[in-house]
């Protein structure tokens, strides 16, 4: 099997990048081979893999310790630094070194120790990379174990970043419902496009939550999910406050004093409502079930609750000022023909 290459070299970053030039590289390539932008390329998809792999690595601030002083024998299931380049764990700082003596036949290969006490250094090993995740001994350790071959890595999971997006919707299409066609910026630059189901009655603010569309997962991990907020356009003369709605309407002097009936625009058309006589300005008008959808109970509406505006004329004419004249004179006999009886 072929020896992996250095994490940092995968990446194209220096040993002492820090978190924020590992992240922004990893994103770079990301986008560079992600498989929705290489269908049927099976190097992108292997180069993908690979800086994942890496990114997971070094974006841990505990893996890429265990990287920076053991390299892959960390990870790998050969231990190939003990194994294929005589150095073995030289690598770990204070423990010494491994010395090869191997005959050139195959028969065998020994490996002696040098400069240190070899309990010691799996004890720090296990101690840092294994702390409080399982026990020795054959058992699970969480992230891996240890066999008599080197170490066997389990790949470490991570549940993809959540995306967050905003849409905007008519008045009316949040009523009712509707489908939207979205198109998304993912973390890694590409783009998607999905076609999603606003619910009817839903509010301005709220927010749709789409499982597994956000970012992929690392290792196998789940993917992130998406959550939409929801902004609602207004529509004039209508105010909503949960399910319920509020309009006005403005009636003639007359109607309101001798009655009679008025069209109210509602979410589905034009209803008549009857005005009784003597309606003052002010006074509201119940329209039972004319309001939005509960969000949760698509089947309960609310109500439309109407306030009764009077109009009051501009100008009149001479004939109508004489008549609305008599009016008020009649309206102050009969109030004192009912003040005398009282």
């Amino acid at each position: 099997m072929a020896a992996k290459r250095d994490y940092y070299d995968v990446l194209g970053i220096s040993r002492n990048a820090d978190a924020a030039a590992i992240k922004k590289a990893y994103r770079k390539l990301a986008k560079k081979y992600h498989p929705d932008t290489n269908q049927g390329n099976a190097d992108a998809e292997k180069k993908f893999k690979e800086v994942t792999e890496a990114y997971d690595v070094l974006s841990d601030p505990k893996k890429k310790k265990l990287y920076d002083q053991f390299g892959q024998a960390a990870f790998d299931q050969s231990a190939q630094g003990a194994q294929g380049t005589g150095q073995g764990f030289g690598g770990f700082g204070g423990f010494g070194r491994f010395h090869d003596d191997s005959r050139q036949d195959g028969e065998y290969r020994e490996y002696h120790f040098e400069g240190g006490n070899m309990d010691d250094m799996f004890g720090d090993l296990f101690g840092e990379f294994f702390h409080h995740r399982g026990s020795f001994g054959g058992q699970n350790f969480g992230s891996g174990g240890y066999t008599k071959s080197g170490f066997r890595g389990r790949p470490h999971q991570t549940k993809g970043e959540d995306l967050h997006t905003d849409v905007s919707i008519s008045f009316e299409e949040a009523a009712f419902g509707c489908d939207k066609k979205i198109r998304i910026q993912r973390g890694d630059g590409t783009t998607q496009t999905l076609e999603v189901h606003i619910p009817e009655g839903i509010e301005d603010g709220k927010s749709i939550r789409l499982k597994g569309k956000g970012m992929p997962g690392a290792g196998g991990g789940q993917p992130g999910d998406l959550f939409m907020k929801i902004h609602v356009g207004a529509r004039p003369g209508f105010e909503r406050k949960g399910a319920d709605l509020y309009t006005t309407v403005q009636i003639p002097f007359v109607t309101a004093a001798l009655g009679g009936e008025v069209m109210v625009e509602t979410l589905t058309g034009r209803v008549v409502c009857k005005i009784r006589k003597g309606t003052q300005s002010g006074s509201k008008i119940r329209l039972r079930g004319k309001g939005v959808a509960r969000m949760n109970q698509p089947s309960v509406h609310g109500d439309q609750y109407v306030t009764v505006q009077i109009q009051v004329p501009d100008t009149l004419t001479p004939e109508a000022e004489q008549k609305l004249r008599e009016f008020a004179a009649a309206c102050q006999k009969g109030s004192q023909r009912g003040h005398s009886a009282a």
